[in-house]
């Protein structure tokens, strides 16, 4: 692909004219997949791979307007059920994201699944259009642009976003050059026709699922567009689906969750007898977070060969470390660390060329960002008033901002219209996938879907953390279709 410059963004063609042309949204709308290229067998480099899983290769449309055009590979790996007799079907674990890869979770989380779900299914698993080992995508990014900071960046200690907006340009710029036609095509809804496609090619009328954060969107845009073709669908750790945001309310929604978990936090971060303990009481730990931070915005702490560590840094560690209970000490000791002016031993780092093409891909192709530096300016200036522990970030600029391409379709809006095949489950205290968003997704499924919501605190519910009402209620969903009669509390 030529250079794209600023002012030859593709704008050309309507958002709503290009949903015209897309075929029908059904699972037979367009030529069936290469079937010949679905041959099992044993998974290369993977490491700890379960020997039985095995692997395979399909391939599908780049841009599915264009079904006879330009295909891509798609990775995929299975374990079979473990009982012929008892086996149902097909069990996708579809991964989070936008950018991860479930190609080793029939090995690892799959073999959680209790023994008698494990019978009924195959467990499968791939690595999403863009991930290597499918066909992979990258912007030819500079190291520095890679750093996690980055790429979910943080206004300035003052607040300002022209770093943000110059890092946007730049990061944009390099995927329209170096990105090629399939960064056009990195959007959830394609995401969602490649499940289909993956269906149809393993000989399979329906799925099942077992999806976790933004894989949550994924499938409830498959039910949307192919509702019976879905079986028994479990969205676990659930993003927001306005389809006028998408991924903008899913980053707003890090202001609530980390409000939602912070006092767990503190209150085992002051426990006496906890080597990692900050303080003395609960009450006393968000003060000393936000004096901390803000002391690292005035003094970063430097390292020769190591990144600086300033405010932003620290936050940032902080809402990774809020993400799940077993990285709370890794955040106590950042702040014990700002607190003696030393770096901590744990610093955020950089992600691959392709999870940073496809995260920023998908999610600035789903829906057109706002591009005025001013905006952005006023909602950081709004957040950072109400939500000071995240300063910010979830209204912030992201590469979005100078995006060189126009959306090629339309949000899909998730409704309930279609059979009632859906298990929601969710934490309570989740600061990536908040309750909030949780509840607006399980509005928008109105009777198509039930909700289990989790007493537990941590990025991701079934199976995670030990909650045996919410697990058995899963599981019992997976293994005989039964949900419960409403939604439900597990304490």
């Amino acid at each position: 692909m030529p250079p794209i410059t600023r002012h030859l963004a593709l704008t050309a063609v309507p958002a709503a004219l290009l949903v015209a042309l897309l075929p029908p949204l059904t699972a037979d709308a367009v030529p069936g997949p290469d079937r010949s290229a679905l041959s099992w067998e044993p998974c290369d480099g993977t490491k700890g791979a379960d020997p039985r899983q095995e692997c395979a290769t399909v391939r599908v449309p780049m841009d599915y307007a264009d079904p006879g055009g330009a295909r891509i590979s798609l990775a995929l790996s299975r374990i079979p059920a473990e009982d012929d007799g008892a086996r149902r079907g097909v069990l996708f674990l579809v991964p989070g994201g936008p950018g991860g890869s479930s190609l080793n979770d029939p090995s690892g989380k799959g073999q959680k699944l209790p023994r008698e779900v494990r019978d009924q299914y195959d467990l499968i698993g791939f690595a999403p259009r863009g991930i290597a080992p499918s066909g992979s995508a990258g912007c030819g990014l500079d190291q520095g642009d890679l750093a996690m900071t980055k790429l979910r960046p943080w206004p300035a200690p003052d607040g300002s976003v022209d770093e943000n907006m110059a890092t946007a340009e730049r990061v944009s710029d390099a995927c329209a050059r170096e990105g090629g036609a399939l960064m056009r095509h990195l959007s959830t809804p394609n995401n969602a026709r490649d499940l289909d496609r993956i269906r149809a090619a393993l000989g399979e009328r329906r799925i099942s699922a077992w999806a976790v954060s933004y894989g949550t969107y994924v499938t409830a845009v498959y039910s949307q567009l192919f509702p019976h073709r879905t079986d028994r669908i479990v969205l676990d750790s659930n993003d927001d689906p306005d389809p006028g945001r998408v991924a903008r309310a899913w980053l707003a929604g890090h202001e609530q969750g980390v409000e939602d978990v912070f006092p767990h936090f503190a209150a085992w971060a002051s426990e006496p007898g906890n080597p990692d303990r900050v303080a003395r009481t609960a009450a006393e730990v968000r003060p000393l977070f936000l004096r901390l931070a803000a002391r690292l915005d005035r003094e970063p702490v430097r390292r020769p060969g190591a990144e600086e560590f300033d405010g932003n840094v620290l936050r940032h560690i902080m809402l990774d470390g809020l993400s799940l209970p077993g990285r709370y000490p890794t955040l106590a000791k950042a702040m014990a660390a700002a607190g003696s002016g030393t770096v901590p031993p744990a610093l955020p780092g950089s992600v691959p060329q392709d999870v940073a093409a496809v995260a920023t891909g998908t999610i600035c192709n789903d829906v057109a960002w706002p591009r005025s530096a001013a905006g952005y300016r006023k909602d950081v200036a709004e957040s950072r008033a109400a939500y000071p522990l995240t300063a910010g970030m979830p209204r912030n600029a992201m590469p979005c901002a100078a995006w060189r391409y126009e959306p090629r379709e339309a949000p899909v809006r998730i409704t309930g219209r279609g059979p009632s095949t859906l298990l929601l489950v969710q934490n309570e205290r989740d600061a990536v996938t908040p309750l909030s968003g949780a509840l607006r997704l399980r509005e928008a499924l109105g009777r198509r879907a039930v909700m289990v919501t989790v007493n537990g605190t941590g990025h991701h519910s079934y199976l995670a953390h030990g909650n045996t009402c919410g697990d058995r209620t899963v599981s019992h969903f997976l293994t005989t279709g039964e949900r419960p009669d409403g939604d439900t509390y597990c304490p």
